[in-house]
């Protein structure tokens, strides 16, 4: 019989598991629904691309990494056991490992593209010096991402890109709250150094 007893003998219902909001489409998939695999990528596709495109710099190795993850679910879901991580959360930590992966074969190349000078006005070359401005800064933090361990990375990427609580990016990272922020805090160390150097290079230039 499943529950707990008390002391005085009487049997207590187990305590609920909180339901998976994807528990419909797994047994949907599970049945072979290959349309609940497009509702699966409607709630979570655009997320898991950000993830990727953010840890990677790449937006075609982010949409290699997304088809991964949805195959992998199309997989698994058969096989699915509930009541442990939320469905969602097994997919990000699915796309997490794949990034880890990329990362670790990935040969770091820049490459700085300067636009052609077509319009001479002054207000068109106040836009397009604005424009290189922010695309300069983008470039530098990308760049100072790009230096970090990954684990570090990918902590900077569920809390500034993904704008997840600290418990929902720990549950991905698969590590306590605790160590999550401790995490995060050396991230954002290095980032600042990071950035500091690059900008303290360019003043000595």
């Amino acid at each position: 019989m499943n529950g707990t007893h008390s002391a005085s003998g009487t049997t207590h219902p187990p305590t609920p598991v909180k339901a998976d909001p994807d528990a419909d489409i797994l047994l949907a998939l599970a049945g072979g629904d290959t349309a609940a695999l497009g509702t699966l990528m409607d709630r979570h596709l655009a997320s898991i691309k950000t993830t990727a495109r953010y840890m990677l710099g790449d937006e075609m190795m982010a949409e290699d990494i997304a088809q991964e993850v949805f195959l992998r679910a199309w997989k698994q879901a058969p096989n699915w056991q509930p009541g442990q991580a939320k469905f969602s959360t097994w997919l990000h930590r699915v796309a997490k490992n794949l990034c880890y992966d990329r990362l670790r074969k990935k040969k770091e190349t820049y490459l700085e593209v300067v636009p052609d000078m077509v319009d001479n006005r002054p207000e068109a070359l106040q836009t397009l010096e604005a424009s290189q401005k922010h695309a300069v800064q983008k470039t530098k933090i990308e760049h100072a991402m790009a230096t970090l361990p990954e684990r570090q990375r990918m902590a900077i990427t569920l809390c500034h890109y993904r704008e997840l609580s600290q418990l929902e990016a720990a549950d991905i990272m698969e590590v306590g709250v605790r160590a999550y922020e401790s995490l995060l805090a050396r991230a954002r160390k290095n980032l600042r150094e990071q950035l500091q150097s690059h900008k303290s290079a360019l003043l000595e230039n």
